[in-house]
Parts: C-alpha cells; sequence; structure tokens
C-alpha cells in the first residue's frame, strides 16, 4: 500500500505494510493506495476513515453509448499497475473492447493539503468510437450527502426551490438525485459536498482545471461538474460534456425562469486520441454544520490566484470613467436634483439603494473631492442630500423611487432603504469631518429612519422574509455612533445574532438580498457580511468576526477566480478577463461588477484574519470591474460568461455564451466603483 501524507513538501511511502520513509510525527489524511488481488484501490483516508474514495466498480468508468439524452453502457476499469516517479503515484490500467483497447493512468501528489491527479485517457483502438462519455469519479460516504456548487448551487437552494422551482437549480440530497453544469459556469471551479455522520460533520471536494473537451459533438463543449447522490454513497464528477438538473437531462440554466435543451454532448474519438484532465482532490472534518465550504473556497483561491492586476484597468482611469458618467447623469429641476438611475430613453427616476444608488454619491464625492478635482461636487451634495430627505416617512420607513414626471415618491423594501441607510449615515460622517456641507437636517433623517427600523427589530414580532433585513445592521450601528440612542446598537445586535443563528447551519443558506429573484444570491450573503463585520468592529467580539468570515466566504464563492476563455463575442473583442467579476444569484448566472463594493470589505476581512489573499482579492475584484467601461464611461450589467442570457436572442443555448448587455446602464453600476473608492481611500489602501 502506498499512502501520501498531505503536507507540505512531505509525503511517506506504505508498502504492503512495511513503512520505507516517513518522519514518526506526520499525522493526517492519508491518499492510500492498497492492492487487493491483483489490482488497486485508492481512498483518501484518516483513522481508517475514508472521506473520498473511488467507486467500487472502478477507478476510470467510460460510456459507450447516448439513449434518452444520457451517456449510456458504462464500462469501468481497475489499476493493474503502481509505480512510483518522484513524488507521484502512478496507477495504470486498460479496458478491452471489440474494437481496441483504452488505456488509462492517473498520476497522484500530495499539494498543501489536498492531491492533485492528472488523468490521461488514451484510445488504442483502430475505429472512431462514435458516442463516448469520459468520466472522474469520487465517492464519499453518505447518501444524503448535501451539495455546494460555486455560484449555482448552495446546500440545495431551498429558498429558491420554494420561491421558484422552475428558476433555479435544487438538491434535496437524497438517493437519485443528480447535478451537472458547465465548467465555465462555475466562478470557483469546485464540486463539494457535507454530509454527517453520527455526531460528527465531514467535507470533500472536487477541484478542476477547466477546459474544453477534446473531439466534442459540439464547438465549445466544454467538460462538466458536479454531483450524483446514490442509493449507498454520493459522488463528485466530472463528464465531459454532459450536463443537467432537477431531474432533466441535457439541458442548460441558459434562462432566468427556465432552461433549453443542450443535447448530444458526447465524444466523437478518433483512433490515436489522447485526453488527459487535472483535478485536485481534498477531504476533512468539519468543525460545524453549515461550514463545509469553507475549506474549498479557500483552496480555490489558492489554486487560481487571481491576484494578477497588470494587465486590469488603471485606478485613475476607472475613477474618472465612472465620475464622468456621474455627472452625465446628474438631473435637477423645480422641488428636485439627483442623479438619474436610467438612460435618457427611461423615464426619469431618482432611487435609492439597490439599482439606483442615488444617495451613494453623496459619500463618495465628499470623500473622493480631492482626486476629483471639481468644486461642484459640494453643491451636488448638498442638494442631492437635501432633496433625498424630504422623502416621506412612515411606520414602514421611507420611500425609495422618485418619480420625476410626477413628482412623488413611491416604493418601500429593505434591501434598498438599509443600503440607502448606510450611505447616509456615512455622507454625515464625511460632512461632520470637512464641514462644507450641512449635515443637521441630514441626521434627523437617518434619526427617525433608525427609529422606525430599530423599533421594528426590537419588536418580539419581528420575523424577516429573508436575509434582506441585515442591510439594517451597518446603518443602526452607524446611526447609534453618530446620534447616540442604545436602542440603536441593541436593534443592530439583536438582528446579527438573529441572521447567524438562521444562517450559519447553511439550512437556509443566505437569501433575498436582490428584488428581481427570490433565491440563494451573493447579495443575500452580501448584506450579512457587511452586517457581521459592522458588529464585530462595533463589539470587538471574536463571534462575529467568526460570523462575518462565513458570510464572506458564501459571497465570494460567487466571485471568478480565473479567466473564463470565451468564444468570439463582444467580450472577445476586448480580451476580457473574469477573474474578479461576480456571479448574479442562483437564478440569475451571469457575472455583474457587483464586486466592486463588495471589496474593501473583503480587504478588511484581509487584515482582520492576516489573509493576505483576500487583500490581494480584493484588489483584483475592484480593477477587473473596470474593463469594458465605454468612453462615455459606462458599463453594461450582464457579462455572458456562459450558456446563460436574460436580453437579445435566446432561442438557441448555443449562441449565449461571450455575448455582453450593455443597454441596461442602471446608476449603480457607476455608483458602487465611486462608493468603493471612497472606501479604500478611508483604508489607506492605494489601488
Amino acid at each position: 500500500m502506498i499512502s501520501l501524507r498531505l503536507k507540505p513538501f512531505l509525503s511517506c511511502v506504505l508498502l504492503t505494510g512495511c513503512l520505507l520513509s516517513a518522519p514518526a510525527h506526520l499525522i493526517g489524511q492519508q491518499l492510500q493506495i492498497a492492492r487487493r488481488d491483483s489490482t488497486y484501490r485508492i481512498s483518501l483516508s484518516e483513522g481508517g476513515f475514508a472521506y473520498l474514495r473511488a467507486p467500487e466498480e472502478g477507478l476510470w468508468s467510460i460510456a459507450l453509448g447516448w439513449e434518452n439524452d444520457w451517456p449510456a453502457d458504462w464500462r469501468h476499469a481497475q489499476p493493474t499497475s503502481l509505480t512510483r516517479q518522484g513524488e507521484w503515484a502512478v496507477l495504470s490500467g486498460k479496458l478491452s473492447l471489440p474494437q481496441g483497447e483504452w488505456w488509462f493512468r492517473d498520476a497522484y501528489r500530495p499539494e498543501n493539503g489536498k492531491v492533485k491527479c492528472i488523468r490521461r485517457f488514451e484510445w488504442k483502438g483502430k475505429e472512431i468510437l462514435d458516442r463516448v462519455t469520459l468520466s472522474v469519479r469520487w465517492a464519499v460516504p453518505s447518501a444524503y450527502a448535501k451539495a455546494f456548487l460555486p455560484g449555482i448551487l448552495y446546500y440545495g437552494n431551498p429558498s429558491g426551490e420554494k420561491n421558484g422551482p422552475q428558476n433555479v437549480a435544487w438538491h434535496h440530497a437524497r438517493p437519485g438525485e443528480e447535478a451537472y453544469f458547465e465548467e465555465h459556469r462555475y466562478p470557483m471551479p469546485f464540486a463539494g459536498y457535507e454530509w454527517r455522520q453520527g455526531d460528527a460533520h465531514y467535507g470533500a471536494a472536487l477541484h478542476t482545471v477547466p477546459s474544453p473537451v477534446y473531439q466534442g459533438n459540439h464547438f465549445d463543449q466544454w467538460w462538466s461538474l458536479g454531483v450524483k447522490n446514490g442509493p449507498a454513497d454520493s459522488e463528485l464528477q466530472l463528464l465531459s460534456g454532459p450536463i443537467g438538473f432537477n431531474h432533466q437531462k441535457s439541458i442548460a440554466k441558459a434562462l432566468q425562469q427556465g432552461p433549453l435543451p443542450y443535447k448530444d454532448t458526447y465524444l466523437r474519438i478518433r483512433p490515436g486520441t489522447v485526453i488527459e484532465k487535472t483535478f485536485y482532490i481534498e477531504a476533512y472534518p468539519v468543525k460545524a454544520e453549515g461550514s463545509g465550504f469553507q475549506k474549498p473556497v479557500q483552496t480555490s483561491l489558492e489554486l487560481f490566484k487571481p491576484f494578477y492586476t497588470e494587465d486590469l484597468p488603471i485606478y485613475e482611469d476607472i475613477l474618472r470613467a465612472k465620475y464622468r458618467f456621474a455627472q452625465s447623469r446628474w438631473i435637477e429641476g423645480p422641488g428636485y436634483a439627483g442623479f438619474n438611475m436610467y438612460p435618457d430613453y427611461v423615464r426619469p427616476q431618482i432611487v435609492l439603494g439597490w439599482a439606483g444608488q442615488g444617495e451613494a454619491p453623496a459619500y463618495a464625492l465628499q470623500a473622493l473631492a480631492e482626486e476629483l478635482h471639481d468644486t461642484l461636487v459640494w453643491q451636488q451634495v448638498q442638494r442631492a442630500m437635501d432633496h433625498i430627505i424630504r422623502s416621506p416617512m412612515d411606520t414602514a420607513g421611507f420611500c425609495v423611487i422618485y418619480d420625476v414626471q410626477t413628482q412623488s415618491w413611491k416604493g418601500k423594501d429593505p434591501v434598498s432603504q438599509g443600503q440607502a441607510m448606510n450611505s447616509i449615515a456615512l455622507a454625515i460622517e464625511e460632512g461632520r469631518k470637512n464641514k462644507k456641507v450641512r449635515t443637521v437636517e441630514w441626521e434627523r433623517f437617518l434619526q427617525r429612519a433608525a427609529d422606525v427600523f430599530a423599533g421594528r427589530i426590537l419588536s418580539p414580532d419581528w420575523s424577516p422574509v429573508n436575509t434582506a433585513e441585515a442591510f439594517f445592521i451597518a446603518p443602526l450601528l452607524s446611526a447609534h455612533r453618530l446620534l447616540g440612542h442604545a436602542n440603536y446598537r441593541k436593534a443592530a445586535f439583536k438582528a446579527a445574532d438573529y441572521y447567524a443563528n438562521r444562517h450559519l447551519n447553511m439550512q437556509e443558506p443566505y437569501w433575498g438580498g436582490t428584488l428581481d429573484a427570490t433565491c440563494e444570491d451573493k447579495e443575500g450573503a452580501w448584506g450579512a457580511f457587511q452586517g457581521f463585520l459592522a458588529a464585530y468592529e462595533s463589539s470587538k467580539d471574536q463571534r462575529y468576526l467568526d460570523y462575518a468570515k462565513h458570510a464572506c466566504d458564501v459571497t465570494i464563492s460567487y466571485t471568478a477566480v480565473w479567466d473564463i476563455p470565451l468564444p468570439a463575442g463582444r467580450l472577445a473583442d476586448h480580451f476580457f478577463k473574469t477573474r474578479g467579476w461576480t456571479g448574479v444569484s442562483a437564478q440569475n448566472q451571469h457575472l455583474d461588477v457587483f464586486g466592486v463594493v463588495i471589496a474593501p470589505s473583503v480587504y478588511k476581512m484581509g487584515l482582520y484574519t492576516e489573509r493576505e489573499d483576500l487583500k490581494r482579492l480584493a484588489r483584483t475584484m475592484y480593477l477587473s470591474c473596470g474593463q469594458l467601461i465605454a468612453p462615455s464611461g459606462a458599463h453594461g450589467e450582464q457579462i455572458q460568461e456562459t450558456n446563460f442570457a436574460q436580453h437579445g436572442e435566446m432561442d438557441d443555448v448555443f449562441k449565449l455564451r461571450g455575448g455582453y448587455s450593455e443597454s441596461w446602464t442602471v446608476f449603480w453600476i457607476t455608483a458602487h466603483f465611486l462608493h468603493a473608492a471612497a472606501q479604500f481611500k478611508a483604508l489607506g489602501v492605494t489601488l
């Protein structure tokens, strides 16, 4: 038996039960390769417990047919040869067919707590094999393991399924369920499981080095990655193209409200074909239910290192462009002044929070005034805020939409109200420092709003629908700091504790942070992350930093850590790099620039947890999102890095990837850049 210890630069060899070379103090997980009769079995084990193992029927599995929109006629092979080549353990085997032989080879090496494998498939026959599917399969010892697929499937997407089962992928962690998606759909390309055994929790992940598949039946056909729960075990799998979910085969999550067919994703293998696939596996004990995803999130950052910024836009260029565009959206007239949410062809509105962020420049322009070299900012800040604070207030809070044509306010939702309060509090704090704007009336508005929402949260019958009201935590703590009133702080900590109890075990993952989807989303996670972080900064209580780390890891799991190669299209025209951009939600599977406003908090987490990778990621998130800025300073909202679209021609799934929807230039896309730039400046960070 060979046993490779998962320690950096260290390994040991166990052969036929005899220790040949290993420091006696080494403990931890081992990749164990044991001989059984004339073949070998492989597993990732610790203390005799196999966290992860090759399926019993074979280390290698290929399908030779295609039936009912899915691979069929599966064949399996076991390793019959084991050699040691330096620090690599190499397993080899064959599969004999009437048309010839498949030769297989796996090379394994421990790397910093995980195992790297290079798998080789080689067809030695003299005929073309017409409908082949290749695979990578690793089993965990539970039929009820819960899946975590970054950006796609969060412990089953229970809220998304409840609110719109046709809109999201869902997974009940039951035998017979499977879910596979294109590698280019994953911002972090790994599939993870968490399961319970006795009183303990365990986790495992399969990380892939994504690639188009060689000799695929379709142009731009990629490997697929996902999970399959069986009658006894559950499997993390790579397939050479097939995708499907929600008990449907050969479909892609291509539309906001449903799938499109994605059929016949097999290979046509010519004689002499060699295909190699690199992947990593890791398995580990999990400290607490709902935290099993955190280790592979960190591993994905370590593997892909999305920190290079020399080929990304320059910060000063981004700032100038976004300020220029902000000025193009300035509108004022009798009784109003502010930043228009929409392009000129849409009815003008000043919208607070979420997609309008009309209040955000009141903080950002003050903080950045020196860099902007424009004295106009002080008048705009004063006029915009003086208009905003005229929003009518009642027991449900303040309105967030001002219609210029009707000169009336309307609309209330906690996401927008919480985000608006946060920026207003920052604007007050900045104004108090520079003394160039009058903040007294702003403070009265913030106090009235804080009274409403603190009272709401402190009510015994407070029962929020989703994570949206976590956006009140940070502004309530700011209101306490600026205005006093112990109830603001009390309400903020009640909300922080409530959301920690509700979401940390991931039986109900963070959700509800956007208004155009009711499912698991990064913005719901971001609301909790921002709130927990504010609670930690206010209290210095380690609990809240732990909560913030959990929500941060969910949030950044939506962040692309690799540059997804793109087919011909608008994105390829610009040599677009996806690293640092964020996916939206389980429902809306495109990338957007929202990561810029999260980035300063990610940087803070790097400071508080002494994680240099998080600080470097934060820089990448901001600068990378500066790509695609038009000469006007405008940005589009939807980056089609995968087979998904919400605008344009959407009847052919093979024409979606690589597109760019740039017509919907709502103001948040600009405001977030300015807001985050101001926050980085406050942190003393030079981008």
